[in-house]
């Protein structure tokens, strides 16, 4: 009897613990409300464990990890172009994502995952072009939503 509780106690908490991760959805578009060439939202805000689908609205685009911009141990990765990629963030910290082809029409995003202690560093990595300015609206966004709070 104790082993059918406590494999019942086990069964409770894992399929408490599945509905309690989320999915975000991020489009990948050509156009959208912050302009050309975009992630829609550009700026998401999960926790650990959560799921991120970026979904390839529009052909010609890809969701990747921009080098160096995430989380000591965080694994990157890339999705193929035109098509859907779906990422589980176990890391807390700040993953900076990049539209390889139209990474210098300034299409990136950030995806912050629980408290992010790798702040100063995606901040301090050099960026380049359109996608620098992108990133440095996208971190004051973030300061805003902090101080918000």
């Amino acid at each position: 009897m104790r082993k059918v509780m406590s494999l019942a106690a086990f069964a409770l908490v894992f399929s408490a613990s599945m509905t309690l991760a989320a999915e975000v959805q991020v489009k990948m578009l050509n156009k959208g409300a912050e302009g050309l060439m975009v992630f829609e939202p550009a700026l998401v805000k999960i926790e650990p464990g959560d799921t991120v689908k970026f979904v390839a609205s529009d052909k010609s685009h890809n969701a990747e990890t921009i080098k160096g911009m995430l989380p000591e141990g965080a694994t990157p990765f890339v999705g193929k172009m035109s098509e859907d990629v779906v990422v589980t963030f176990d890391k807390s910290g700040v993953y900076g994502v990049k539209c390889t082809p139209h990474y210098a029409m300034g299409m990136v995003a950030l995806v912050v995952v629980g408290k992010p202690d790798n702040l100063d560093a995606a901040k301090a990595l050099p960026q380049t072009g359109k996608a620098k300015q992108v990133l440095a609206t996208l971190f004051d966004r973030l300061a805003q939503q902090a101080a918000a709070k």
